[in-house]
């Protein structure tokens, strides 16, 4: 059982309002670099414009904060922040490869991405309020959701340098500062131990606008600046249309999308676990019980669910909060409800989008060469849990990982040495089936979480072996400030 000797505020404490709101802001600053990081990522990938950038920008603002609200009056009741999660952005780029290669505008692909997050947050909310959530966590080892965490990183390869060189100059800065801050001065500094994503958008991006405004980087340029869309956009998104299904109407005619997205929540689903009792830890709180535990992966699929209805991306519990809470000794769940607040008030307020969306390419690919290596790291740090000496391990995680990069290859037809090509074999297959199997053989994690889970659960192995059952010396919760935003990010 934790103590909560060490902690200034408990989790059932009010600090003085004043103190909340500058304790609230400094949780909104920690998240702030990873949630706005998804948008400017496949907000480009999908053609969209500033003006709608800006709008996906603002929305994904306002589901994390009423998905933190939840979460924290409603859900395990711990100081969670909800953000948007790196789960999905394999599953997700697999929708937009779909939608470019069809033709579809921005729109109609998020209308698929939230089609399949209604679905798939519908299931998470019944696993979670049922209390399957015990169930899903004996299926789901650690020999299976290692492998495909690090396939969520690996499959962002080619989002990495390729957009850093848009103007590598930038980016180079961008990924020196990252490095800096994050692994010499952070643990000399506090401050930039907290905030060393957010120091360095905040110093590349003022270098970028200074430079923009003495005319050394032309309209145009890669690394230009350009606040005309947030000098003309409107100060308020109080227009009911805007806000609530803003790109439409969610469609749900792509069951493989939707199996894929599916994936990404299970892996979600584990990790939360982790951050609920280490939250509950450092907080002071001991070990949460199995109704906070259910409660809170009940309310994460609502959360997600209200993501899918607002024009947002998939949320998750946000593991560097957690850190932060163990930085500050600020337990209190009053400070993650108003830090909710703020984020939803930074939803509604649509100058907020409008800057974000201002951000240069080179500095978001600076970002994602960072950020996007960490997620396969936390992959086989999760791996780790299990025991490593077992030659039943090794293989199903060994296969799990080589299939989830080697069969999408196969069905993308990048192979073309070898014939039948996939296309061929499932010719006479029914076209809602072929669909479903072509879409889940075209997502590394889709097809390691199926062998991954197939393999792990046939083959004999004890709960120790395949980590579900940690030795006593590794019992207590280890919390990991380094790690990525959203877990897996």
């Amino acid at each position: 059982m934790a103590s909560n000797s060490r902690i200034i505020y408990p989790i059932d404490s009010r600090p003085p309002l004043a103190r909340t709101l500058v304790l609230s802001t400094q949780h909104v600053l920690t998240m702030f670099g990873a949630t706005v990081a998804v948008p400017l990522l496949l907000g480009p990938q999908m053609g969209m414009d500033r003006a709608q950038i800006a709008t996906l920008i603002s929305s994904v603002m306002l589901c994390s904060g009423i998905a933190t609200v939840l979460q924290t009056t409603f859900g395990s009741r711990l100081p969670i922040v909800q953000g948007v999660s790196f789960s999905f952005l394999a599953a997700f780029f697999a929708i937009i490869g779909f939608g470019t290669s069809e033709g579809l505008s921005p729109a109609e692909m998020m209308q698929l991405i939230a089609g399949a997050i209604i679905v798939g947050s519908i299931a998470e909310a019944v696993i979670g309020f049922s209390g399957l959530i015990g169930m899903v966590r004996r299926v789901l080892s650690p020999v299976v959701i290692g492998p495909v965490i690090m396939l969520i990183g690996l499959a962002l390869f080619q989002h990495g340098a390729p957009k850093a060189g848009e103007y590598w100059p930038v980016s180079g800065l961008t990924i020196f500062l990252v490095v800096l801050f994050s692994l010499i001065l952070a643990p000399k500094i506090r401050f930039f131990r907290i905030f060393p994503i957010l120091c360095a958008i905040v110093i590349v991006c003022t270098l970028c606008a200074a430079l923009s405004a003495t005319g050394y980087f032309p309209e145009g340029h890669k690394a230009f600046m350009d606040f005309s869309y947030a000098a003309k956009s409107p100060w308020l998104r109080i227009n009911p249309t805007e806000i609530f299904l803003p790109w439409g109407f969610p469609r749900f005619n792509h069951p493989g999308f939707i199996i894929a997205v599916f994936a990404g929540f299970l892996a979600s689903m584990i990790e939360s676990i982790g951050d609920y009792h280490a939250c509950s830890n450092i907080a002071g709180g001991g070990d949460p019980t199995p109704k906070q535990v259910s409660r809170g992966i009940g309310c994460e699929g609502l959360g997600c669910l209200i993501t899918g209805l607002l024009g947002g991306f998939s949320s998750t519990s946000y593991s560097e909060n957690v850190g932060l809470i163990g930085l500050t000794k600020v337990g209190s769940r009053y400070v993650v409800q108003i830090g909710g607040v703020i984020l939803i008030l930074l939803g509604i307020f649509a100058k907020f989008g409008a800057f974000a969306a201002a951000i240069p390419g080179p500095v978001v690919g600076g970002l994602y060469c960072t950020l996007f290596g960490l997620i396969s790291a936390i992959g086989i740090q999760q791996l780790a849990k299990c025991d490593l000496s077992s030659d039943r391990n090794l293989f199903i995680a060994g296969l799990s990982l080589f299939m989830g990069l080697s069969v999408p290859a196969y069905f993308e037809g990048k192979v073309t040495m070898y014939s039948p090509g996939a296309a061929d074999l499932l010719a006479n297959v029914p076209e809602q089936l072929r669909e479903i199997i072509l879409s889940i053989g075209k997502t590394g994690m889709a097809v390691a979480a199926l062998i991954g889970i197939t393999l792990d659960n046939i083959v004999p192995g004890t709960p120790e072996e395949r980590g579900l059952v940690a030795p006593i010396d590794l019992e207590a919760p280890i919390i990991h400030e380094e790690h990525l935003p959203g877990k897996e990010g």
